[in-house]
């Protein structure tokens, strides 16, 4: 359930996790089209889409929603990435995912996350409460 992508974002391979919905809708895809050497075929006499096209499909969908924020195919990698982090997962794992070589470029993320804070507590409490719930 995981996707690899070649040579992204600074040349980089990358493996990032693939969503139920998401493997269901490449399963019939791939029965429809038999991609044989690039997954989605563009117009180019080497088979693979342009990120021309790819931006033209963006701004063709743009157009059919209410979004009126000015938006790009990066826009998805920072959605991507701002969702990962609002969602709870640790920042060292989304590094990972992205592909930074450095986590002061992750932690540029968390100005933009809407992450609910918190309350600190003891992991002694944490543990407390697990015994007890299980009565150990």
């Amino acid at each position: 359930m995981t996707i690899h992508i070649r040579q992204s974002k600074g040349k980089k391979d990358r493996i990032v996790p693939l969503a139920d919905a998401m493997a269901q809708g490449l399963k019939k895809y791939l029965m429809a089209e038999n991609p044989h050497i690039w997954l989605f075929n563009g117009k180019e006499a080497d088979g693979k889409y342009s990120v021309r096209g790819l931006s033209w499909v963006m701004r063709e969908n743009l157009k059919k929603t209410s979004i009126t924020k000015d938006v790009n195919l990066h826009s998805l990698r920072h959605s991507y990435a701002t969702h990962l982090l609002e969602q709870g997962i640790n920042i060292v794992t989304l590094k990972e995912l992205l592909g930074h070589a450095d986590i002061t470029t992750t932690m540029l993320y968390l100005h933009v996350a809407q992450c609910p804070l918190i309350k600190p507590h003891s992991p002694l409490d944490t543990l407390y409460n697990y015994k007890k719930q299980n009565n150990e």
